[in-house]
C-alpha cells in the first residue's frame, strides 16, 4: 500500500491543493525561494503557527534552516546537529516522528517559546536524507497520525522538486564550466608567448576551480628540478624561485608519478619543510595534475583552496582538462620559439652568403688590376746594388703582391658551392610542404591563410634543396610583411616553354597592399627594401639562386589588391 493510498479521503482532500502547488516549484525558482514556497504550501494545510525545512550542509555534516516561518529573528542557533532534537533525530533514522506533548519529550529543543506539538518529516530521495520540514502547534496534541501521514507526503515532494532543481543546477554548472574550458582552450592554444600562456593558465585555472591560487611548475627531465614559472593569487603572495630539486618538492610526487595527487592540508606539521609552496598561510587544500604531451610530464598545475576540503570528481576532471590544454599550448609555444629562432638563424645565413656574395665580387674586380700591378711590377727590370735600400722595397712589393693574389684566390675559391650539392634530382612539391611546415605557425599568429594545390604529379627539378626552400622561404616571408593585419597567401604550380625547355612554374600571390611604384623595377637589386627594417638582400638572393639553377624570378603584377611573384625552373630531364 502507497503512503497515498494510506491517507483517507479527507486526507487526500487535505493534501491534494499542496502537493500541486508544490510539484510547480520544479520550473526556474532558485532554491531559496523554492524551499520558501514550498514551506508556505505546507503551514497553509494546517494554518501552522511555525514551521522549518532544515537542509544537511554536506559540508558541516548539520541540519541548518533553509527556510522558516514564525521563528524568532534572534533563534540561535539556526542548526542541529544529526541525532540532536526531534529534527536530528528524524534525518539520523530517516523516520518521521510526531511529539504530542513537548513537555514529555525528552528529544525536544525549541526554537520557539510557544511550542507544544511537534511533527517532523524527512526529506527522501533514494533513501538519501536531504533534511526534514517541522510543523508547529501551540496546543498539545494539535497534531495526529492522519497529518503525519499528510506531512509525509509532503515532505516527499518536496524532496523531489529539490531534487530536481539540484540536478538542474549541477547541469547548468557543468555546461558552464564546460563553455569555459571551450573557451579556455581556444585562448591557451592562441598563445605562443610562454609568459602570457603561464599567467593566462593559472589565473583561468584558478577561477573556474574557485581556487584562494593557483601555481604552474615546469620540469626539467635531465636535472630532475621544478621551477615556479607563475603564481595567480589575489592576495599578495610569493613564487619560490629557482630551481628545486624534484624530490625534495610536493609537486614531485606528481612528477615522478604522471598522476594527479590532493593533499587535504599542507598546513600540516610534515609539509612545513617543503620549499616548492607558495608563503600563503591561509592555504590548505591542494589539487596537483601533470601536464602530460606523448608520455612526458613538461610540469604540474597546482590549485589551492583556502579551506580544507577534498576535489570531487567534476573537479579533478576540470583540472586534468586544463592541464591538458595547457601542455597542449605549452608545446607549441616551444615549437613557435624554435621556428622564429630557425628564422633568425636563416636571416644570419642569409647575411652571410650576402657578404660572401660580395667579397667574392669585390675579390674578382681586385684581382683583375691586382694582376696589371703584378705584370708592371714584373716587368721594369729594376736590378739596384746589394747595398740599395730599394733593392730591399722592391722584393718587398713583390711578396706583397703574391701575398694578395693568394688572399683573392682563397675567397674566390671558397664563394664556389660544390657541384654535388647543386645538381641533386627533388620534387618540388616535397620543397615547397617542408617549407611550409617552417612557416606555419608564423603564418597561424600573422593570421593569414595559405592555399596550395597539390597537384596530381610532382615537378622534379634538378638543384640545391636548401637554395631553393630559402628563396621559397624568402618569398613568403615577404609576403607576411605586406600583409601585417592578416590575408591570404596562394602557391600555384604551372608549366611553360622558355628557350625551347619545358619548366615549371610556382605563381606565389599575396592579397597586400602592393610594391611601391617607385622601386617595383628595382625590387631584385641588393639593399633595395620598401621596409625600415628591411635588409633588402631577400629577393636579391632569390635571383642569384635561381639564375644559379637556370632559373629566373619575374614580377607578374603588383596593386592595391596584392602582388604576384613568378618562379621559373627547368624541369630535371
Amino acid at each position: 500500500m502507497t503512503k497515498t493510498d494510506a491517507l483517507s479521503v479527507a486526507g487526500q482532500a487535505r493534501a491534494l491543493p499542496a502537493l500541486y502547488r508544490i510539484a510547480a516549484l520544479a520550473s526556474d525558482h532558485p532554491q531559496p525561494q523554492t524551499t520558501q514556497l514550498a514551506l508556505a504550501a505546507v503551514v497553509e494545510v494546517w494554518n501552522a503557527p511555525g514551521a522549518t525545512i532544515m537542509l544537511i550542509n554536506p559540508e558541516s555534516g548539520r541540519l541548518e534552516i533553509e527556510a522558516q516561518h514564525g521563528l524568532s529573528p534572534h533563534a540561535d542557533p539556526w542548526y542541529f546537529e544529526i541525532g540532536q532534537g526531534l529534527p536530528g533525530w528524524s534525518a539520523l533514522h530517516a523516520s518521521p516522528v510526531l511529539a504530542s506533548d513537548i513537555t514529555l519529550e525528552p528529544r525536544y529543543r525549541a526554537l520557539r517559546d510557544n511550542t507544544l506539538c511537534q511533527m517532523v518529516a524527512p526529506l527522501l530521495v533514494d533513501e538519501r536524507v536531504l533534511g526534514v520540514i517541522t510543523v508547529d502547534r501551540d496546543r498539545a496534541a494539535g497534531f495526529d497520525e492522519t497529518d503525519l501521514q499528510i506531512l509525509v507526503r509532503l515532505a516527499d515532494e518536496t524532496a523531489r522538486v529539490l531534487r530536481r532543481l539540484w540536478l538542474l543546477e549541477q547541469l547548468q554548472g557543468k555546461a558552464n564550466q564546460l563553455e569555459s574550458l571551450i573557451t579556455i582552450g581556444q585562448s591557451l592554444v592562441g598563445k605562443l608567448e610562454s609568459r602570457e600562456l603561464f599567467d593566462s593558465l593559472t589565473r583561468d585555472a584558478c577561477h573556474i576551480l574557485a581556487g584562494r591560487s593557483c601555481a604552474l611548475y615546469l620540469h626539467d627531465n635531465a636535472r630532475d628540478t621544478v621551477r615556479c614559472v607563475a603564481l595567480y593569487s589575489p592576495v599578495e603572495t610569493q613564487c619560490p624561485e629557482g630551481e628545486l630539486p624534484a624530490d625534495a618538492c610536493l609537486v614531485g610526487v606528481t612528477v615522478h608519478t604522471a598522476l594527479q595527487t590532493e593533499f587535504a592540508d599542507i598546513q600540516s606539521a610534515e609539509f612545513r619543510s617543503l620549499a616548492d609552496l607558495p608563503d600563503d598561510p591561509a592555504l590548505h587544500s591542494v589539487l596537483i595534475t601533470p601536464l602530460i604531451y606523448e608520455d612526458d610530464v613538461l610540469g604540474v598545475l597546482a590549485v589551492f583552496s583556502g579551506r580544507v576540503q577534498r576535489f570531487d570528481n567534476d573537479a579533478k576532471r576540470l583540472s586534468a582538462g586544463l592541464a591538458n590544454l595547457g601542455a597542449v599550448a605549452l608545446e607549441n609555444a616551444r615549437l613557435y620559439a624554435r621556428v622564429f629562432q630557425s628564422e633568425e638563424t636563416l636571416r644570419k645565413n642569409e647575411q652571410l652568403t650576402t657578404l660572401g656574395l660580395l667579397a667574392a665580387e669585390i675579390a674578382h674586380e681586385i684581382r683583375n688590376p691586382l694582376t696589371v700591378l703584378k705584370l708592371l711590377h714584373g716587368g721594369l727590370g729594376l736590378d739596384f746594388a746589394p747595398d740599395d735600400p730599394r733593392r730591399t722595397d722592391m722584393r718587398v712589393i713583390g711578396e706583397k703582391l703574391d701575398q694578395l693574389e693568394a688572399i683573392v684566390m682563397r675567397v674566390l675559391q671558397f664563394g664556389k658551392s660544390p657541384s654535388a650539392n647543386l645538381h641533386s634530382r627533388w620534387s618540388l612539391v616535397d620543397i615547397i610542404n617542408d617549407t611550409l611546415v617552417l612557416v606555419r605557425l608564423k603564418l597561424a599568429q600573422a593570421k593569414i591563410k595559405l592555399h596550395f594545390e597539390t597537384p596530381g604529379v610532382s615537378p622534379v627539378v634538378d638543384g640545391h634543396m636548401g637554395q631553393l626552400q630559402q628563396v621559397l622561404l624568402n618569398l613568403i616571408l615577404n609576403s607576411t610583411h605586406a600583409m601585417p593585419d592578416g590575408g591570404t597567401i596562394t602557391l600555384a604550380l604551372g608549366t611553360e616553354r622558355r628557350g625551347g625547355a619545358a619548366c615549371t612554374t610556382l605563381d606565389v600571390s599575396d592579397t597586400g597592399g602592393g610594391i611601391p611604384p617607385e622601386i617595383s623595377h628595382r625590387i631584385f637589386d641588393s639593399f633595395l627594401s620598401g621596409r625600415p627594417d628591411g635588409t633588402g638582400l631577400g629577393l636579391a638572393i632569390a635571383k642569384r639562386v635561381l639564375l644559379s639553377h637556370h632559373g629566373d624570378i619575374f614580377l607578374m603584377s603588383t596593386g592595391p589588391e596584392g602582388t604576384t611573384l613568378r618562379v621559373i625552373l627547368p624541369l630535371a630531364h
